[in-house]
This record gives C-alpha cells, structure tokens and sequence, in this order.
C-alpha cells in the first residue's frame, strides 16, 4: 500500500474509525483500524462486532493495499502532524508515515485476522444532521448507565411516518423529543432500541447535512448512519417490553415555573456544595413572587439556601419540590434555550422541564425528572 493523502482528511477519517477499536480487547486485532487504500482514497474501518465507524480520506494512491495497525496510536500521531501531505507506505510488517520532516513506523497486524464490517441496512429515512444531533444529545442525557439493566441504556427509536420520537430513561428521569424525518416509506412504522452511548458519541461527529438511516431490526438487528463519507452501524438492544413511558407524562399542570436556565444552573451547582451524594436540592416557589428559593443541607449541619429571580410561577400558594440535583442539572443543560419551563402537579409527582417562549413550552423537547421526598 502506497499513497499521499490530506492530513485534516486523514485526520478525520481515523479519528472516525478509531472510536470503535477496543483499547485493552480479548482478541489483539480488535484494537486496531483497517485502512484500505484504493482507488482515489483510503477508507478507514474500526470494528468491535457490536459497532463499526468507518471514514474516507481523499488521496492519491500509487499501490492499493491494505493494512491494519494499532487504532489509539494512529490517532494520535494523525492529530499530532503539521499541516502537510501524508504519505502512508507499507514496507514489509509496518505501516510508515512521512509528513514534512516527521517520520513514524509503525507495526501492521496480520490483516486476515480482521473482522468483516457489517454492511449497511436499506435506508429507511433521511434527516437534517443538526437537528437528530441536537434530539439525541437532548434524550441520551436520561439513558442508564448499569450494564445490568441493558433495556435502560438505550434510546428509544419509534419511526411514525414523517415523525421521529426519542426516548429513553433510566427509572429517575425520562427524556422525550420528536422531530421531522423523510422516510422512504410513507406508512413507515417501527420501533427500536439502539445503545445510548453509541448513538451519543456517533452524533457528536457530525457536521452539517443530511444523515441517511438505515435499519434491519430483524433477528440480527443492526442500524446504521451514514453522513458524507463517515458510516455507523451498531447493534440493537432488546426493547420488545419496553415500559409505556409515555404514561408518565401528566396531561396537565396546576403549577408552573418560568425560570433562567443559566441562572439556575449555577445556583443548584453552588448550593449543592454543601449536599451530601443523596441529599436533595429543594426549590422553594411562592405564588405572587418572582424570586425562587434554592436551599440544600449536608453534613454536620452545613446549609445554603440563594434566592434567584424568576420569570414567574402561577399555583400552589407556596410549593417546595426537592430534586437530585444532577439530573435537575443534566435536564436543563439539555434544553438549548435560555429559559425553561417547569410544569408541577404537585410536590411528590414527576415534574416535567421543556424549553420557554412566552412562557409556553417548546420545541417538543420534555424531560421528567422524577422529586424526591423530604421532611420539613
């Protein structure tokens, strides 16, 4: 193998592949990156048999091959390079990387042993990139983290025609946002459950244009997202008895909150220094006021409390509702708007947040977070 590619292409393509390599795997090869020069480029391939990145880098080749060397490595000498053409080579067992006057070998692993990527489903649906990008960083945030609980690791993908909805939670909280899609099938109508930190990490990479996604939820199920030259495809988790989240939703609420997200956000940060790692944060509303009380107790009798200024509440005469104070955090971080609007049935229900605008809810975005009960 033998060609000369742009270094920020080449930069982006491994960096692409290289999230789906292993860094300490069972078997030696999975920590490494396939680079197949041909043609008028070079694909780039990660693999973990659950998911697979894959990035193209435009070059001029001179000899096609293939290699595949150590993944982490090849990143970060990739990222370290001047801005200069690349020259790859594979002289015998090593991959070498000329750029300007820095020089690397590398060691190649045996290429046969390398897994076979999974090819892309049929696309089933097109969507803006900023938009589903902006969706799962909003409903990834709910997700679960034990391993022990899969089903709660995951976001929740329901195809309804030309509606996408994301879901996902991890019994404390619940985050939901629908969005427009362009199926390629009108009556379009599925469901699935694909790994919230795959679909997390995925979205972050990318940019501007259209994602195309593709799905098999079959026995074998496997979705793929595919933007410009960069490819995903990772495995679905089981979600046949997905709980009815929905449900949890209240239909109305006779208290409701307008308040500053930036502002409440270093409130709960400071007050929450004194609170111990399950001591709640407690809000305190007053009708008629626009000041919100934030208090928080922790050990050895430290306290806090701050008073900020809201844009208004209307119900309970007085409401006190305790949250942890992460999740109350992670919620509004998620909501990309200045204010946020935080619907209450009452002290002990779930509370639901959605960005503001003339004190309305909107942009379908809701995340419930459920209270924490507290004596007074």
């Amino acid at each position: 193998m033998k060609l000369t590619a742009e270094r920020d292409a080449l930069v982006e393509a491994v960096t692409t592949a290289a999230k789906a390599a292993q860094q300490r795997p069972s078997v030696p090869i999975l920590a490494g990156v396939k680079l197949v020069a041909a043609d008028n480029g070079v694909t780039v391939s990660g693999f973990d048999y659950d998911v697979s990145h894959q990035g193209w880098a435009r070059g001029t080749v001179t000899d096609p091959g293939t290699v595949v060397v150590a993944a982490r490595l090849l990143a970060e000498i990739t990222k370290s390079l001047p801005n200069k053409p690349v020259n790859l080579a594979s002289v015998g067992t090593h991959l070498e990387l000329v750029c300007g006057s820095a020089r690397f070998t590398l060691p190649t692993m045996p290429v046969e042993d390398y897994p076979t990527l999974p090819g892309l489903p049929a696309t089933i649906a097109t969507v803006d990139a900023g938009l589903l990008a902006q969706a799962v960083t909003q409903v990834g945030v709910a997700a679960g983290r034990d391993e022990t609980l899969p089903m709660m690791t995951g976001v929740r993908l329901e195809f309804r025609g030309d509606v996408l909805s994301l879901l996902s939670t991890d019994r404390y909280r619940l985050a939901h946002r629908d969005i427009t899609i362009a199926p390629t099938n009108p009556d379009l109508t599925v469901d699935v459950l694909v790994p919230a930190k795959t679909l997390t990490e995925t979205a972050k990479t990318w940019g501007a244009g259209t994602v195309e996604v593709s799905l098999n939820a079959g026995a074998d199920g496997l979705i793929g997202f595919t933007i410009g030259y960069r490819k995903t495809t990772s495995r679905l988790l089981d979600g046949g008895n997905y709980p009815p989240v929905r449900s949890l939703f209240p239909d109305a609420f006779p208290s409701a909150a307008v308040v500053p997200v930036a502002s409440l956000i270093e409130t709960v940060k400071r007050v929450a220094l004194v609170a111990e790692r399950t001591t709640p944060v407690l809000l305190t509303f007053t009708n008629g006021s626009d000041t919100l009380t934030v208090e928080a107790g922790g050990v050895e009798e430290a306290r806090a409390s701050e008073a900020l200024g809201i844009s208004s509440y209307t119900g309970q005469d007085t409401l006190t509702v305790g949250f942890n104070p992460q999740y109350l955090i992670d919620g509004l971080h998620s909501l990309g708007t200045q204010h946020a609007h935080i619907g209450f049935v009452d002290a002990f229900k779930p509370a639901v947040i959605s960005g503001a605008d003339d004190a309305q809810p909107v942009d379908g975005h809701r995340y419930l977070i459920m209270p924490i009960r507290v004596q007074r």
